[in-house]
């Protein structure tokens, strides 16, 4: 058994799925490229150290960026999870491909990029979390967490079948992706695998072996954390505050023997129902590594901003911990193509489903169109291919038709994303793109964010809040790279906010969403 492969084994249990690794190399002539799909749950850029070195490094996942392309203006339709997964797998903008938000269902007998490779020789799978309710189809193989999933010893439906691991998701997902890459797949033809992780997604539970990375660590509070939402007033109204919504059981993992430590009932229920889902040895380490952090919350008796404050840090300790993992695996991956000669003729992609707030305007999640969840994290590595920074605008109706012209299968009309091979490639902007559409519409639900839909030059932004508000917000990103100013409605700004709206009105015609144009 290869060591670099298998170095995760120390965590928690492996997946029952992992295979024997032989040392054989894949011959690789005169194939089409294969495309590795990584997808992470609520990665922010920040805290991949490609992009920024504050927080935490990610050597692995840098790995793809230096032998690649970091996008650095990366941007998604949608900042929600199963409705960006939509638009990737379609190319398309959510009110195009159906799934607006997640109270929907995905209607899988729609075009996808996975259908069309398929259609035209290659060999697919999906892996790890899905989310859009309905079954994966246009797939070969598929072998998916449940609705979220769970951290530990999570359940699967393998192929129409379900079935229960004992492990961490993470390490078990990784397992199943090297097993398919290397005992189930076809190798006469590429292949298109997504290795989809739920992490790290709420409540950032991480691996045993990683519980105590950055015990006692503190992080500089973000220079917006404090926000007062001034000018902005759906920001006011969101509910997804750390100071104000964070739980104490459900989110930072004060589930206390003496059961003394209470908070939001329902939270507080599933919060205790995680752990009961450990196994006796995972409870053993678990309890070993938070009864300490109970114990010294209960002796700090805090309040006010003090207890904001060790709430942010108990967010990103844990956080971070669980981006430890997601580093390593993608390490066991990166290395399997190597070891089989597949990285030449592979092109490895990394991101997340949406951008995630670190603290930023005090918050955590994503939703809004402000830039730490609308910019999400996008690196690929493509043999050959170009290598460094790449600052157009790209968004995540991009990767279909990126994946197709790569496997040489022509790009469908009604595919609204614009492929990057040639950004790739080495050149330096995708012809006719000049600002980025953005469109959010689950409201009400968790988090209260107001619907509002709005567009991003490369220094402008402008939203439109709309249903039961309406209000409008410009911001000058280099100016005001925080979005604190908005300058809508102020002296000066007649001639950029026409403009503005009119390029938002040109995008909406563009994209058939005239409905939702405002005068």
């Amino acid at each position: 058994m290869n060591s670099k492969i298998f170095k995760a084994i120390s965590c928690s249990m492996i997946g029952a799925a992992v295979l024997p690794i032989v040392s054989c190399r894949e011959k690789v002539e005169d194939k089409k490229m294969n495309i590795l799909f990584i997808m992470c749950d609520d990665h922010s850029y920040q805290t991949i150290s490609a992009y920024d070195n504050r927080f935490i490094s990610t050597p692995n996942i840098d790995r793809i960026a230096a032998d690649g392309v970091t996008f650095a203006n990366s941007f998604v339709a949608n900042s929600l999870s199963g409705p960006s997964r939509a638009c990737m797998l379609t190319g398309k903008h959510s009110h195009t491909n159906g799934f607006t938000d997640n109270t929907r269902r995905f209607d899988s007998s729609q075009q996808t990029f996975p259908k069309l490779l398929r259609a035209n020789g290659y060999e697919t799978a999906v892996i790890g979390k899905w989310h859009l309710v309905s079954e994966p189809t246009g797939f070969d193989h598929w072998d998916i967490l449940i609705g979220q999933g769970d951290y530990y010893n999570p359940q699967f439906i393998s192929n129409g079948k379900r079935v229960q691991r004992k492990g961490y998701a993470t390490n078990i997902t990784t397992d199943i992706a090297i097993g398919w890459l290397d005992s189930i797949r076809n190798k006469e033809k590429p292949f298109c695998l997504l290795l989809h992780h739920k992490a790290p997604h709420r409540t950032w539970m991480p691996d045993t072996c990683d519980l105590e990375l950055f015990a006692g660590k503190n992080f500089p509070l973000p220079e917006t954390f404090r926000d007062n939402y001034e000018g902005r007033q759906a920001a006011a109204a969101q509910q997804m505050s750390i100071s104000r919504d964070m739980d104490l059981v459900y989110d930072l993992k004060l589930a206390d023997k003496e059961n003394e430590i209470h908070s939001n009932a329902t939270l507080e229920k599933w919060g205790r129902a995680m752990y009961a889902n450990m196994d006796s040895a995972q409870k053993a380490a678990w309890d070993a590594h938070y009864d300490k952090v109970i114990a010294d919350f209960k002796s700090r008796g805090l309040s006010g901003e003090a207890l904001d404050e060790w709430k942010y840090n108990q967010y990103m300790r844990d956080y971070l911990r669980v981006i430890t993992s997601i580093d390593r695996n993608v390490g066991r991956v990166l290395d399997y193509l190597q070891e089989k000669g597949l990285d030449k003729n592979t092109l490895v992609v990394y991101t997340s489903d949406q951008g995630f707030y670190m603290g930023e305007h005090g918050w955590f999640d994503k939703r809004f169109m402000y830039e730490e969840s609308f910019r999400t994290p996008l690196l690929m590595r493509l043999p050959g291919g170009a290598k460094g920074r790449v600052d157009e605008l790209v968004q995540n109706i991009d990767y279909a038709p990126t994946f197709l012209e790569l496997a040489g299968v022509e790009v469908p009309q009604d595919i609204q994303g614009v492929s990057l091979l040639p950004l790739l490639k080495g050149k330096k902007e995708i012809k006719g793109r000049d600002a980025l559409y953005y469109h959010f519409f689950e409201y009400p639900a968790e988090h209260m964010v107001k619907r509002h839909n709005g567009v991003r030059t490369d220094r402008y932004k402008l939203i439109h809040f709309y249903n039961d508000i309406d209000t409008w917000e410009l911001y000058d990103l280099a100016n005001d790279p925080s979005e604190l100013n908005n300058l809508y409605g102020k002296p000066g700004t007649e001639e950029l906010t026409k403009q503005m709206k009119e390029k938002l009105a040109e995008l909406q015609r563009m994209y058939g969403e005239e409905a939702y144009i405002a005068d």
